[in-house]
């Protein structure tokens, strides 16, 4: 998990990048345009992207489609400060986070460090949820072995944030969950201030799993504390 992929048009930041993150023992390559960046992330090996949303020709968001189209490699987006349009879409396309510019370099390291913890976990069966028994709620079937998803019998994808945020409600279906401890669980980082990165995951869910017995919400917003995942009565 040491090879990192740059792809932004600031020369001077991705040279800045390289050496910081050089030190912090990743091997870094930079590209500064956005076909570029696909062409190079679907050709070689590497263990994250840092993928600015504002690049010449193909632009981040371009970038991140290609790069789903058929690879799960784990990708941390650049935005304009203040921008939050810009970092619900990168996440619904699939982004596993966000960080936006101006940046702190040790912000980027902490960031990278917890998808490193998130993903080692998931690959060893190491983590704070290990259980690799199929977890039954409802019409939903959920096999952390293979992190695969069956809804009455038909696979659902999911972005490797959304199958361990929905894990963690399925483990604990029909009781509250804090923002801050699913942020921790499923992002493996503190919750910081105006971070909504965790609310459009759960939108992204809701979407893919679509209404409970029809009409009913699966996942419930519990207003100034976290989320819920309802279970029916047949599930006690």
């Amino acid at each position: 998990m040491n090879r990192i992929l740059v792809i932004d048009d600031d020369t001077e930041l991705c040279e800045l990048l390289s050496d910081y993150l050089g030190n912090e023992g990743f091997e870094v390559r930079s590209v500064n345009h956005g076909e570029e960046g696909a062409q190079q992330v679907l050709a070689e090996d590497y263990s994250l992207v840092v993928l600015d949303v504002m690049l010449p020709g193909m632009n981040g968001f371009d970038v991140l489609r290609k790069i789903r189209e058929s690879s799960k490699v784990p990708v941390i987006m650049l935005t304009a400060r203040g921008d939050d349009i810009d970092r619900i879409v990168g996440l619904e396309l699939g982004a596993d986070d966000y960080l936006p510019k101006p940046f702190n370099p040790r912000e980027l390291i902490a960031r990278i460090r917890a998808v490193q913890r998130r993903m080692e976990s998931s690959e060893t069966g190491s983590g704070k949820l290990s259980n690799n028994a199929e977890l039954q709620v409802g019409d939903l079937v959920l096999c952390p072995a293979n992190r695969s998803l069956k809804r009455n019998g038909e696979n659902i994808e999911l972005t490797s944030v959304e199958f361990t945020l929905l894990e963690v409600l399925l483990r604990q279906a029909g009781i509250v969950i804090s923002r801050e401890e699913l942020v921790e669980k499923a992002l493996g980082r503190r919750l910081s201030a105006y971070d909504r990165s965790i609310d459009v995951h759960v939108s992204a869910l809701r979407r893919k799993l679509g209404k409970q017995c029809g009409s009913e919400e699966r996942i419930k917003t519990i207003r100034g504390i976290g989320y819920l995942y309802t279970r029916s009565e047949n599930d006690f």
